[in-house]
């Protein structure tokens, strides 16, 4: 059954922006006035024959039309009023969704209050607890959050830059790179068309750095402590910081980075993502993927990367004539904080208020090393067939011990019968798929042992008589 898409805000939008009238426009779509006026107003739904008809003669980009935009806004305002301090605020649903569809501007700037006042609000916690602890307040900065403002870039555009791609598809051809000695590929690169001196150098000379680049001497030091994918991942980051540096501005001025650091972090993630697109070249490392059934550690040993360099690749494969599997990927430290995230398969994951614990991915870090996998259904029913496993980031030596994280990858349960991982499950039958959330404030599922705090659905109640399944939910008397 084909998705109805109400998209009446933007087709109102659509015609301010070119001066018409609905009678106008109603006669250039060949519908009544009346129709239209319903459509604007989403109580009719936006039909293909019309979606078409409206990309032809306003030179629209169909991928670009779409409900997602609002539909992740809605998302984000019912997380929002999830909160604590909107307790007493009965708002369902459908009225956030119709807030997001109708007022997509006021949304915006609501969000945007709500993050200044929680960015406030962490800043008082900081400031009380340094105080507290008789810290020294001078150099004391507001806490802000521009890795956030880069994963919605990146989201934006699914995690796929085709100019990127090209370029980096350009660099095998111009820099006549070898497969099984690319990292020496990549120096000869740079020396011979950059001028850049790559010099590999011991951990006490490094001063915590495991590159840095000397514009003025053309020298690029690598520390010793980085394994090899990750020191040729690294020759090739700084490739794309030097030939692309035009593209990564032009990329990172998107008007939702909103300060100095969001740009500078967001050119970072790009030049990363180039570096990907080097050493796993679309076309390559797609069929690779397909006919190894997205087995991630063979993956790993084919392109001579790491585990967490194949999973990142693996989100960005979304070319449109010859798309991969569509993944989501998510990246934790062990106190649960995540680092990383990105959904390509369409699952939701929370801006402000943490994530579901009953995710495999938090329970990877008691088997390190080694694949878990789980099937997943969200509250609305949708199903998603995810795995996890640690990683190890390299230490400086003793005294700097490695830092262990975790990766989860996963996709629609549609997808998962493509991946070598689901074998052996019946992916039809929805008992077998473990009760999962966004997160806590957002999952009504009343009967979860891992509960950590009272759903916004519902008010703690609290009876000493009566223990629940959960401290902060307890059943109503019989």
């Amino acid at each position: 059954m084909a998705r109805q898409l109400f998209l009446g805000n933007r087709i109102r939008r659509l015609r301010r922006r070119e001066k018409l009238t609905q009678t106008q426009l109603a006669e250039r779509l060949g519908i009544s006035t009346s129709y239209l006026n319903l459509i604007e107003n989403n109580k009719r739904s936006l039909t293909a024959p019309l979606l078409v008809k409206l990309a032809k003669d306003f030179q629209l980009d169909l991928q670009g039309i779409s409900e997602d935009d609002e539909t992740r806004l809605a998302a984000d305002l019912e997380e929002v009023f999830a909160d604590h301090v909107f307790a007493n605020t009965e708002l369902g649903q459908e009225e956030l969704r119709e807030l997001a569809l109708n007022a997509p501007n006021a949304a915006k700037a609501f969000l945007k209050l709500y993050r200044a006042f929680r960015a406030t609000r962490e800043d008082h916690q900081t400031l009380a607890a340094r105080v507290e602890d008789g810290a020294d307040l001078s150099g004391f900065d507001a806490l802000r959050l521009p890795s956030q403002e880069v994963s919605d870039l990146i989201q934006m555009h699914n995690n796929h830059f085709p100019s990127l791609e090209s370029h980096a598809e350009t660099l095998w051809q111009r820099g006549n790179l070898q497969r099984h000695e690319l990292g020496q590929s990549l120096q000869n690169y740079l020396r011979r068309e950059l001028d850049v001196r790559t010099e590999f150098i011991t951990s006490a000379k490094t001063e915590g750095s495991v590159r840095r680049f000397f514009p003025s001497e053309r020298r690029l030091l690598i520390s010793e402590v980085l394994p090899i994918p990750s020191a040729t991942f690294q020759l090739a980051h700084q490739i794309g910081l030097l030939e692309l540096d035009a593209e990564l501005d032009r990329l990172s001025s998107w008007h939702g980075l909103t300060t100095p650091q969001s740009k500078s972090l967001a050119k970072i993630a790009l030049a990363n993502y180039f570096a990907s697109a080097v050493l796993m070249p679309y076309g390559e490392f797609l069929e690779a993927a397909k006919f190894n059934r997205y087995d991630v550690e063979i993956l790993e040993h084919r392109f001579q990367t790491t585990f967490e360099q194949v999973c990142h690749r693996l989100t960005s494969l979304s070319r449109p004539e010859n798309p991969g599997v569509p993944f989501h990927m998510m990246r934790i430290d062990i106190a649960g904080n995540i680092s990383k995230h990105f959904s390509g398969s369409g699952i939701r994951f929370a801006r402000y208020s943490g994530a579901c614990p009953r995710w495999n991915v938090f329970s990877a870090f008691t088997t390190p090393g080694i694949i878990r996998t789980q099937l997943s259904r969200m509250p609305d029913g949708a199903t998603f067939f995810c795995i996890a496993r640690t990683v190890r980031k390299a230490g400086g030596g003793f005294r700097v011990p490695q830092n262990r994280l975790a990766i989860g990858l996963g996709c629609d349960v549609k997808f998962a019968r493509e991946l070598v991982y689901a074998d052996g499950y019946n992916l039809d039958r929805n008992e077998a798929a473990v009760p999962v959330g966004v997160s806590c404030r957002l999952c009504d599922r009343m009967n979860c042992r891992q509960r950590a705090f009272p759903p916004a659905q519902h008010g703690l109640q609290v009876d000493p008589n009566q223990r629940g399944l959960s401290f902060y939910y307890s059943p109503p008397p019989p």
